[in-house]
């Protein structure tokens, strides 16, 4: 049974060897994952106490799907699961940062390798109006085949 250290003081949640996690007012700790070999940044989620502990004991990502209200252990539907390399969290113990190795070698339920796969023009490049480009062209799985007709989960 995992349980984390209650946070005492900063000293200790700074500089301690107590994993004292800390969730926000709706009981969620953001997390980064990223490719453990390349880097690449693959996706921003959130997870609750439970999905961190299950994370933790697997050693595969869960998340907390915040449209569904439910755990989500990524890969249990596509068989995209992240096998955690290294976890890491920032200073103040606030932010998640997973390492992994991505089965099937996608992240992002649209069916490309990153949820990042889409960038914005800033500065001078935006002058004239905001238009998205891709970095990623290519899918790297077809979601209607992995997903049937379901409704997307990030629907607004």
């Amino acid at each position: 049974m995992i349980l984390f250290a209650e946070r005492k003081n900063v000293e200790q949640v700074e500089e301690g060897s107590e994993l004292a996690p800390k969730f926000d007012a709706h009981g969620l700790i953001p997390v980064v994952t990223t490719d453990y070999e390349t880097g690449e940044l693959l996706m921003h989620a959130y997870m609750n106490e439970e999905a961190l502990k299950k994370t933790i004991e697997l050693g595969e990502a869960v998340y907390w799907s915040r449209s569904r209200k439910v755990l989500w252990h990524k890969g249990a539907t596509s068989g995209l699961v992240q096998k955690v390399r290294e976890m890491r969290i920032d200073d103040d113990q606030d932010t998640v940062w997973l390492r992994v190795d991505v089965q099937g070698g996608a992240s992002c339920h649209v069916g490309y390798r990153s949820c990042f796969y889409r960038t914005v023009p800033v500065g001078e490049a935006a002058k004239d109006g905001i238009t998205l480009g891709w970095t990623e062209t290519e899918k790297v799985f077809d979601p209607k085949e992995v997903y049937g007709d379901a409704p997307n989960p990030t629907q607004i």
